[in-house]
């Protein structure tokens, strides 16, 4: 079993009473629901800031840029091409 840390979390009254709630209704403890409800945040803000290597190998071989210097600046118009797709 991994080696959980101890930490403290201040929550209006209101909130802690809602995951007590909530634990209770899915059978877990306090403590488990927020390592889910932790997890489960890590998960999807991990996913967006962290695209696939696939994404950027959609630009390989796309066709005519209209750029002359391509293949001496191409790390130069990848960059620009995920900025842009991370501006999105």
């Amino acid at each position: 079993m991994e080696m959980k840390s101890r930490t403290m979390v201040y929550l209006e009254s209101e909130e802690l009473e809602g995951l007590r709630s909530e634990a209770k209704a899915q059978g877990i403890s306090l403590a488990e629901l927020v390592r889910r409800l932790v997890r489960q945040h890590l998960s999807r803000h991990r996913s967006v800031t962290t695209p696939q290597p696939q994404v950027y190998l959609r630009i390989v071989g796309m066709g005519a840029s209209g750029q002359g210097d391509i293949s001496e600046r191409h790390d130069f118009y990848l960059g620009e091409a995920i900025r842009r797709e991370h501006s999105r």
